[in-house]
Order: structure tokens, then sequence, then C-alpha cells
């Protein structure tokens, strides 16, 4: 009986760990598309009103009017001008605006962000958070290294990665991979350690 028990829950956690990531994935694309749709919806009645077209034709030029914006502004901000406007715009919404510099933050995080502010640009390395003379060691990003010899690593958090706890830690408890990339460690991570082994022993090669 206790067989057959075990059997079920196995076999029924089997199907969550199948089913609960795509399920996860089309409720993110359903929000996507329905953030989409909210942000196109004035841009194309205008399109409509003016030229007369039909919805799917509107929300396309919609689309395509905002990925130009995008593209046009970032040209834009590649000049001496641009650099300007936006050093000014971002310190004065980082100074008036509450909560506008973590999301800038954030969204230059999740976006990969540029040179030393992007999480992706760090070191992986093994962390040893208790000391040097313990055995146990985390997974970890090195994001800032100082005058003092010290570390500043960040530990992402199984399975969402983007959560975690940052330690400054001395040299002594920190072991570089450097043969380990950052997104390796990261797929380690979402996976709550599976590929660990392969992860460790590329780094000591």
């Amino acid at each position: 009986m206790q067989r057959f028990k075990t059997f079920i829950t196995l076999t029924f956690l089997g199907g969550i760990v199948v089913i609960l990531p795509v399920a996860l994935l089309l409720l993110i694309f359903q929000w996507l598309l329905r953030f989409v749709s909210d942000l196109l919806t004035p841009i194309s009645l205008v399109i409509i009103d003016v030229t007369g077209w039909q919805d799917g034709v509107a929300e396309l030029v919609a689309l395509l009017a905002i990925f130009a914006s995008c593209f046009f502004i970032g040209l834009f901000l590649k000049t001496r001008v641009g650099v300007w406007m936006h050093d000014r715009l971002d310190g004065v919404l980082s100074r008036y605006a509450p909560g506008y510099k973590s999301i800038r933050e954030l969204v230059v995080q999740l976006l990969g962000g540029s040179g030393e502010t992007s999480l992706f640009s760090g070191e992986v390395a093994l962390a040893k958070i208790y000391g040097p003379d313990s055995p146990i060691t985390v997974t970890a990003i090195v994001t800032s290294k100082h005058d003092n010899g010290y570390f500043t690593v960040y530990v992402p958090t199984a399975p969402i990665p983007t959560s975690g706890i940052t330690y400054h830690v001395p040299a002594s408890c920190v072991e570089l991979l450097p043969h380990v990339s950052v997104e390796q460690a990261m797929r380690t991570i979402v996976a709550c350690g599976s590929g660990s082994a392969e992860l460790l022993q590329a780094g000591h090669r």
C-alpha cells in the first residue's frame, strides 16, 4: 500500500513539474499580450480615426511605431546631446520621482545592463559565507572588488535568481571560477542545483 501511495505521489509530482512551467509561461504570455494590447489601443484608435484602416492593421502600425520610437530614442542617446539630456532627466527623476531609481536599476538588470551595472558582467565564484574554515560553499556572482581585499558577492536563491542576498567577504572566502559563465551558473540556480557537478568540474579545469 505504501509503495502504491509513493507511486501515485511521485507520478502526480512528475506531472506538476511538466505542467506548472508551461502554465506559468502561458500566464506570462497572456499578461504580456494584454499589456501590449492596452498600450497599443490609444495609438491604434488615433490611426483608425485618421486613416480608416482596420483594427488589425492599425495595431500592427502602432506596434511598429513603438519599435521605431525605441530605436530612434536609442540612436539619439548615442549622441552627445542625447547623453546630456538623458543625464539631466535621469538626475531630476532620481531626485524627485519616488521609486524611479529602483525601477531603473531593476530594468537594467533584467535587460542585461551595461558595463559594470550588469549582473552578467560579474564573475562566477564559490563563496564561503560562513568563513574560510567552513566546508559550506554557495554559488555566487562577484559584483565588486574592494581595495581592502574584500569581495562583494551576490548569492541568488533557487529557483528565482533575481532574488538573493548580498555578502561582503574577504578574498580567502572566494574561489573564482573563470571558466564558468554567469548564464551557466544561473541555469543551475533555476534548476535548484541540478547540473552543479558539471559546473564545478568546468570551473576547476
